[in-house]
């Protein structure tokens, strides 16, 4: 078996003397589409923080596309091949769609991702290709932020509460792109508590509690104990 993508091993993080993160283990491979999984303050965002580099864990390790990437500067990680759609979306308001997602484009991996190729995914986006972002509605704005990360043409695409707060036809617009980009053969890693949408995306999971991997699995398997699952995610 190939190596893994993504590992994380016995990553453990935290704010100053508050330990947040526990010993946690995650691995991700080519292709492969995998969640976490938690209720709000658990340390799912913390070990994102770890990923993108900005905390620094304070002991375990971290190796994307077969290098060690832990503790390393976010523009490092970025220029591997990690791109990360932020929580809240963080477009850049005073920019059109166009600009914002030019001003991410890299050439890396054959140059896949192009304007062309976003509105072709997010069609919303090419009939506002001139609008400045900060005008577009939530769900337009979180089409944008997926779209700029893919415009840096990643390995890894890392969706941090992918549809939070969206009205549900917006929802399931963004859950369809994100079926086609597996198809595609894009790694995804996906924060979102919507288990309907989740289960037939994602190949593996993995739950974090109280800063520590509680539950991992493959879909089957994580639905075998509905109880503990929604208890996990607080639903």
């Amino acid at each position: 078996m190939s190596a893994p993508l993504l590992a994380v091993e016995r990553l453990s993080a935290g704010y100053g003397a508050s330990r947040v993160l526990f010993d946690v283990d995650l691995e991700l491979r080519e292709g492969e589409v995998a969640t976490l999984l938690g209720r709000n303050g658990m340390g799912k965002s913390t070990l994102i923080k770890c990923l993108t580099g900005w905390l620094k864990p304070t002991s375990g390790s971290i190796r994307f596309a077969g290098r060690d990437m832990t503790g390393a500067a976010a523009y490092r990680i970025g220029r591997a091949g990690f791109a990360l759609v932020p929580e809240g979306r963080q477009v850049f308001p005073t920019l059109t769609v166009r600009e914002n997602l030019i001003a991410t484009a890299s050439k890396r991996n054959g140059h896949a991702w192009t304007l062309s190729r976003v509105a072709e995914l997010f069609p919303r986006l090419e009939e506002r290709m001139h609008q400045l972002a900060g005008t577009l509605s939530g769900g337009e704005q979180q089409m944008l932020a997926i779209g700029r990360a893919l415009m840096t043409n990643p390995r890894l695409l890392v969706l941090d509460e992918a549809t939070e707060g969206l009205a549900p036809l917006v929802r399931a617009d963004i859950w369809r792109a994100l079926a086609t980009l597996k198809q595609e053969g894009l790694a995804m890693l996906v924060v979102d508590k919507d288990l309907k949408a989740l289960l037939p995306l994602a190949d593996h999971h993995t739950g974090i509690e109280k800063g520590r991997v509680a539950l991992r699995g493959t879909s089957a398997e994580i639905s075998a104990d509905e109880a503990r699952l929604h208890a996990l995610i607080g639903v």
